[in-house]
């Protein structure tokens, strides 16, 4: 069974309610805070350099001998909070090192701003590949973005509290 078809069950076996923010196209920032009716509050638990694993690396298009080669990434793992104390979202952020030249380099300095801000300044959809799936924490989609020729991985697993 293909990625796309795994995709799709995990898609299908979704709470209605979660369908259209798992599916969102554009800044889930922006849907964020038009539900908790302010902006978002981003606490980071990671930020740093990271050694990707193998998956995260075949997620990012790596391809041949450079699968088996360490690669490092810009990684920035933080949770969402909308409008209460528990957190909506666990998000992760990957940027591997050839995405942050020039502007991209920014992407290094977010400390508590979403990375909504960014990626969707400009534009209000980005090219993007994505995949749904349950985790032991909740739903969780996956989207490689293509942000200028540059490739980011973003994680957001909605929490429990979300749905609250």
């Amino acid at each position: 069974m293909s990625n796309n078809q795994l995709s799709c069950l995990a898609h299908l076996s979704a709470p209605t309610e979660l369908l259209p923010w798992l599916n969102a196209e554009g800044s889930l920032t922006a849907m964020l805070e038009v539900k908790a009716g302010q902006p978002l509050r981003v606490e980071r638990s990671f930020e740093g350099y990271r050694s990707l694993s193998l998956a995260q690396k075949r997620q990012l298009g790596v391809r041949g001998a450079m699968l088996n080669r360490p690669m490092l990434a810009w990684v920035r793992e933080a949770q969402l909070y909308g409008n209460g104390e528990q957190p909506w979202v666990e998000a992760q952020s990957i940027f591997p090192l050839p995405s942050l030249k020039g502007r991209a380099r920014r992407l290094q300095q977010l400390k508590g701003t979403p990375i909504g801000y960014v990626l969707f300044k400009r534009s209000r959809t980005l090219p993007n590949q994505r995949s749904i799936e349950k985790t032991a924490e909740g739903w969780q989609r996956q989207t490689l973005y293509d942000w200028y020729g540059r490739k980011i991985l973003i994680s957001e697993t909605f929490l429990a509290s979300f749905l609250k």
